[in-house]
């Protein structure tokens, strides 16, 4: 295996792509048990109903926090060539090591992409150190709270997707049994009329399908619960368009992603086109990327997501651009208990906040990745008062559940 850590960038060596406490001339004592610096960032992909990546950072203080990146492959690896710029920095300096890392990155394309979801990974888990050492819960880092507890939308997963009885059947279990009043179900799901998948064409039988799904899950849960519907960015723009006028009579809470996410043009059109709400954002990378939704308002709810899109601060960041235009946040999220945790720090601290994405009802063992119990409660999840994000990892439960041929952390 390549040795990550020493790999050169030529043209960094004499450009301005460094902002080290070196290179800035960061040399005052801080004093309170704040001169601290990192020792090491280790990664361990958990396998769970997504291969998450989890992160942790060490410091001279005995102190680690934990992070997350965004799942999947390649993320490990550039979070191994990341750790020399980070080490010997102070943890507390979360937004310059951000954008030291940005920089330090530029040249392997840290405007997006796996890049990014890296550095938000070390990121999250700056903010679990710098909580801790602070002894504050991540949240204050952000500014304070405007509320105790967040909004939890459940992600959907009925037996059989594409049949509009067995969603609106699990809307209703739901509800019932687990006590969430926030909902999201998936529309790109086969019709049996397609004709061409690759086109992006909805016909006119594919759409009274997917109203129908609309139709029988909102009549079924009726107000218990509000419901968004998720396209993954399958349509062209016409039939995004002529699907978002079908479901208009219906209880929308949103329609989330119904065009390719590069072309923001049309994504406007779409918006500006129907009075269902549409929701963007997880595939828009950092603030720069959502400014161009945001400032034509080519979306109704913007929707990052934490662990992908540049971290913590750089949601807050995003969320105070949306504010500018009275836009809501609703955060998509896949992620493990700390990641999802993350997320609910920063939605706290947000006044346009409307919920935080759950992905892992059906996962028996999600919670048990943590010593902390009842995370999510009745739909709701509390944000904690111990220092930074306020969990703990159960090193063992990780071990269980690892990725074949991964290693486990080392201790704290």
């Amino acid at each position: 295996m390549p040795n990550y850590r020493t790999l050169r960038d030529p043209n960094a060596e004499y450009t301005m792509r460094d902002l080290s406490s070196e290179t800035m001339g960061i040399e005052a004592e801080r004093g309170g048990g704040r001169d601290v610096e990192i020792t090491d960032v280790q990664t361990t992909m958990v396998d769970g109903n997504y291969p998450w990546i989890l992160v942790r950072v060490y410091t001279d203080a005995g102190v680690v926090g934990t992070g997350e990146s965004y799942w999947g492959g390649g993320d490990a690896e550039i979070i191994e060539r990341m750790t020399p710029f980070v080490v010997g920095e102070n943890p507390l300096d979360i937004d310059r090591l951000y954008e030291h890392l940005v920089q330090k990155m530029s040249g392997e394309g840290s405007i997006s992409g796996k890049v990014i979801s890296a550095i938000s990974g070390i990121e999250l888990a700056l903010h679990d150190v710098a909580g801790k050492l602070l002894e504050v819960p991540a949240y204050q880092l952000l500014g304070g709270k405007y509320r105790d507890e967040v909004r939890v939308y459940c992600d959907c997963h009925a037996g059989d997707e594409s049949e509009p009885a067995s969603n609106a059947a699990e809307a209703e279990r739901v509800v019932e049994e687990l006590g969430y009043d926030a909902l999201k179900f998936d529309l790109d799901v086969p019709s049996g009329h397609e004709k061409d998948r690759a086109n992006r064409h909805l016909r006119g039988p594919e759409i009274d399908h997917k109203a129908e799904i609309v139709r029988e899950v909102c009549e079924r849960v009726g107000d218990a619960a509000d419901v968004a519907f998720d396209c993954h960015w399958s349509f062209t723009g016409g039939s995004a368009k002529r699907l978002a006028a079908a479901v208009e009579e219906y209880d929308v809470w949103w329609l989330e992603d119904p065009v390719p996410p590069e072309n923001h043009d049309v994504q406007a059109e779409v918006t500006k086109s129907t009075t269902t709400p549409i929701a963007v954002g997880e595939n828009v990378y950092r603030k720069f990327g959502q400014r161009t939704l945001l400032e034509p308002q080519a979306v109704d709810i913007v929707a990052p997501d934490l662990p992908r899109v540049g971290g913590m601060r750089e949601t807050r960041k995003i969320a105070d651009l949306a504010d500018l235009y009275y836009i809501p946040v609703a955060m998509h999220n896949v992620a493990s208990p700390i990641g999802t945790m993350a997320s609910a720090h920063v939605a706290s601290a947000i006044p346009n906040s409307l919920a935080v994405e759950y992905h892992s009802y059906q996962l028996g063992w999600w919670e048990d990745l943590v010593e902390e119990d009842d995370l999510i409660r009745e739909g709701r999840m509390e944000i904690p008062e111990e220092p930074g994000l306020g969990l703990t990892l159960d090193l063992d439960a990780v071990e269980e559940h690892m990725v074949d041929g991964e290693e486990l952390f080392d201790e704290a």
